[in-house]
């Protein structure tokens, strides 16, 4: 299998200049940047994703019962899921320019692969599993507050997504409710890949996918308002300004 980057030829430490944070073992570094296409043995980014996605919802949960002392649990979880979704974490992963020293395979070698949010919300992950398995949690924790510490003033009330959009979209037209419908799902038990149809009768339906039901609901919910031409690409470009501050 041929590699697009390979790790010897890059100076990671730019990546530990962002974190401000210096590995005591830069392989967990490099295989944290590692994609499955470019090693599929394991030694890729895959598990340490899947640890760093439970250290970061701790972290942000912790996070938010301090800076929000009066907030009620409904408003706790709007900001807990809109800090933790791939969106965000995708952004953050641009902050880190992690995307440059992204280690993929031929197969994802298109020019624009390192550059995919699901991507770099995997990879973002990834290496803060990294970091809780080489400096510890508070060292993890650290980084991250720091990290996500620009996206925590969106205000809550804010924020719009493409499900409710559509939902409002249809009450207001008199229709009835979207229904959506699990398609399928592939890919290992501790990481499915979902894609989900939503339907409105009279309309063409629209598919997404995600890793997770509601993030399938989501993008299926967004591509159902752009085909039928109910959000233009500015709507769209708008909404995503908003939730991503």
């Amino acid at each position: 299998m041929s590699v697009s980057l390979k790790p010897e030829k890059f100076d990671l430490s730019e990546i530990e200049k962002s974190l401000q944070y210096s590995f005591q073992n830069p392989q967990l570094l490099t295989r944290a940047v590692t994609h499955a296409s470019a090693q599929a043995s394991g030694e890729n980014y895959e598990r340490l994703e899947f640890l760093g996605d439970r250290v970061l919802g701790l972290v942000i949960a912790e996070f938010l019962l301090k800076k929000f002392p009066q907030a009620s649990e409904g408003e706790l979880a709007k900001r807990f899921n809109q800090l933790v979704r791939m969106q965000t974490c995708a952004a953050v992963a641009r902050d880190l320019n992690l995307g440059q020293w992204m280690i993929v395979g031929s197969s994802e070698n298109d020019g624009d692969a390192c550059q995919k949010p699901s991507i770099l919300a995997d990879a973002c992950e990834a290496i803060i599993g990294a970091i809780y398995l080489d400096g510890g949690f508070e060292t993890a924790a650290k980084v991250i507050r720091k990290c996500w510490e620009p996206y925590l003033s969106v205000d809550p009330k804010r924020l719009i997504d493409p499900k409710s959009a559509l939902q409002e979209w249809a009450q207001g037209e008199g229709l009835a409710l979207p229904e959506y419908s699990e398609a399928e799902r592939d890919g290992p038990d501790h990481k499915p890949n979902f894609t989900v149809q939503v339907f409105i009768e009279g309309y063409p339906r629209a598919d997404g996918k995600g890793r997770s039901k509601r993030s399938a609901e989501q993008t299926a919910a967004r591509e159902f308002l752009l085909k039928n031409r109910i959000w233009t690409d500015d709507t769209e470009h708008r909404v995503k300004s908003q939730n991503d501050r």
